[in-house]
């Protein structure tokens, strides 16, 4: 019924102004209007990413993110990690038995390549190679 829907990542900001900045000056999405949710009295913004992807961004107050919460899937995980840091973002170091991250971050797993850092607002966002 959905296999052929176009999906929207939805995740909270405490301060959508901060996530704004974050999402555009240091990830390099494009904000984009979705044309709804018209109102000066719910702070709110989305943001165009790869193959017709979108992350939208609602205010709220903060939550406790212990899970991912979006997922960008690239060539190359490592070149994207440095790319990133070079931008100042700092990379989760994990530990939970096969999930182990090397100096920048990164795990090798299941044929796969991830990192994970948290944008401003505290949600968990992952760089993958699959």
């Amino acid at each position: 019924m959905l296999a052929q829907t176009k999906a929207i990542s939805t995740i909270p900001a405490e301060d959508v102004q901060r996530a704004t900045t974050f999402y555009t000056e240091v990830l390099g999405l494009k904000k984009i209007d979705l044309g709804f949710a018209q109102n000066e009295n719910f702070p709110k913004a989305a943001f165009e990413a790869g193959e017709g992807s979108t992350v939208f961004i609602y205010q709220r107050e903060r939550t406790k993110a212990e899970h991912t919460a979006l997922t960008f899937i690239v060539d190359n995980v490592e070149e994207t990690v440095n790319g990133l840091i070079a931008k100042g973002v700092t990379f989760e170091q994990y530990d939970f038995g096969e999930i182990k991250t090397n100096e920048l971050g990164i795990v090798d797993m299941d044929g796969g390549r991830s990192a994970w850092l948290t944008d401003p607002e505290g949600n968990i966002i992952s760089i993958a190679q699959v």
